[in-house]
């Protein structure tokens, strides 16, 4: 683990300083029904006076809106350019967030912490069971996790994934959907939502007008697609979990 943790640090060390994933951006521009969905879920559990944890961290964390929405939120990253960049922004925006260097799979905060536990593509840089279990534990027991995360099955994506190595660590997975099994042996509930497949090709339209209701179409589309075939849903680029009815006290397989 070890090794893991340092590859992964000395990664998104990097990626940060220089931006070496500015080229994916593009792919971000359909992501607006997976986000809102986020953004749903975290501001219902985040409101004032919540105790919330941000998994990763940056210019682009949620910690900013939580806070200025009246949470007390600490954000944790184990990339030391990511935690200056978040508290830049953070000061820039006269925002009080904690921002501490940690590692996810080994928290250092003692049980029924938090009522909110969040982040967005971090779960599959981790080992899931490890994850899941340190969520539960510091979870209230009325509390909610909320992660998007890619999902590992379409093999269009994949192929793009092994053609640009260099934009991601060795030690991801995008997520399968038997690794929602492992969410379950920690939360008595798991909710999957599933984004992100013919909407991707709206991406090259991103820059025009059309862009928005072509979008709207496709998000549409692929709504009544993964409605009327489940199968399909495996097949999405983006899934948003919910996790509720922590289970702390399972001890981790591994």
């Amino acid at each position: 683990m070890d090794d893991r943790y340092q590859r992964e640090q000395s990664f998104h060390d990097h990626a940060y300083a220089e931006h070496t994933r500015a080229a994916a951006g593009k792919f971000y521009a359909i992501q607006g029904s997976s986000r809102e969905r986020y953004r749903r879920v975290i501001e219902a559990n985040g409101g004032t006076g919540a105790r919330v944890l941000e998994y990763g961290c940056g210019r682009g964390s949620s910690a900013f809106e939580l806070a200025r929405s009246g949470a007390s939120v600490t954000a944790i990253d184990i990339s030391e350019a990511g935690l200056d960049m978040a508290r830049e922004e953070a000061r820039s925006r006269g925002l009080t967030v904690e921002f501490r260097m940690m590692n996810a799979e080994a928290l250092e905060f003692a049980d029924t912490t938090f009522d909110l536990v969040c982040g967005t593509a971090i779960l599959h840089h981790l080992d899931l069971d490890r994850s899941f279990q340190e969520i539960a534990r510091v979870l209230k027991p009325t509390g909610v996790g909320g992660f998007i995360e890619p999902l590992g099955h379409n093999p269009l994506i994949n192929l793009y994934r092994k053609l640009t190595p260099k934009m991601r660590t060795v030690d991801e997975h995008p997520l399968r959907v038997e690794d929602f099994d492992i969410a379950k042996r920690h939360f008595d509930r798991v909710e999957i939502g599933y984004y992100h497949l013919f909407s991707l090709a709206a991406v090259p339209l991103r820059d025009r007008s059309v862009f928005p209701p072509v979008l709207r179409a496709f998000d549409r589309l692929d709504g009544s697609i993964f409605r009327a075939a489940p199968w399909a849903r495996k097949y999405a680029w983006y899934s948003m979990i919910t996790l509720t009815e922590p289970k702390p006290g399972i001890a981790s397989d591994r």
